[in-house]
């Protein structure tokens, strides 16, 4: 619902942009996945420290379901952000400060599921990208805070927290409905995606067998 009411309102009633015209429309699907992009690699990374420090063996299920989201909301960032870029910069990719950590992010992601398929057993598996998430995380005060560092295309935030927005209520009402929207898929992707982690680990429980026999 939140996602249908943030395209509705972003796509056919937030006004045009006086400098972007429409274009800046992809916003409401680019800003979401960036802000998802970041926040399921700091996800894992608390996963992974709670795997280690505690061993709780939930927290590596967790950190395995977010792995593939967070690479998919990198991605499309990245995609919808070249998208925005060519008629905006006049280029579909540059070597700014936020694109090149934001692909850093990707191939950081990349990397955490490569490392998972490629050690055994399990928990060796676990543990190494649990220290790869907790190691990687450095990466995303980065991305934060580029535009601040360094030169970069990237305008700065237009909604923080502690300031009133940059743009009218018309534009960044539908932007936090998208936002919303963007993390409830998240919560609902992860608990599924967390759900069949277990079942394929424990399909030799009794428990699990008992749960196919009365389904």
């Amino acid at each position: 619902m939140l996602l249908g009411l943030g395209l509705v309102l972003g796509l056919a009633y937030a006004p045009m942009d006086y400098q972007q015209g429409n274009s800046f429309r992809i916003m409401y699907v680019h800003v979401p996945a960036a802000f998802l992009a970041q926040s399921v690699y700091m996800m894992m990374a608390v996963a992974g420290i709670v795997l280690l420090v505690w061993k709780m063996k939930m927290a590596d299920v967790v950190a395995q379901a977010l792995a593939p989201i967070g690479a998919i909301m990198t991605f499309i960032s990245l995609v919808t952000g070249a998208i925005w870029g060519m008629p905006t910069w006049g280029t579909w990719w540059m070597w700014d400060a936020r694109l090149t950590s934001m692909l850093i992010l990707f191939f950081l992601y990349l990397g955490v599921m490569a490392l998972r398929e490629a050690l055994s057993p399990q928990e060796t598996a676990a543990k190494a990208c649990a220290l790869l998430a907790i190691v990687g995380v450095i990466n995303i005060p980065i991305i934060k805070y580029s535009v601040d560092w360094w030169y970069t295309l990237h305008q700065p935030a237009s909604i923080k927290l502690t300031e009133k927005p940059a743009m009218p209520a018309s534009m960044y009402l539908p932007l936090l409905f998208m936002v919303l929207g963007f993390y409830a898929l998240l919560g609902w992707s992860v608990l599924l995606r967390a759900r069949a982690e277990v079942l394929r680990r424990e399909a030799k429980s009794g428990w699990v067998r008992e749960l196919l026999k009365d389904k």
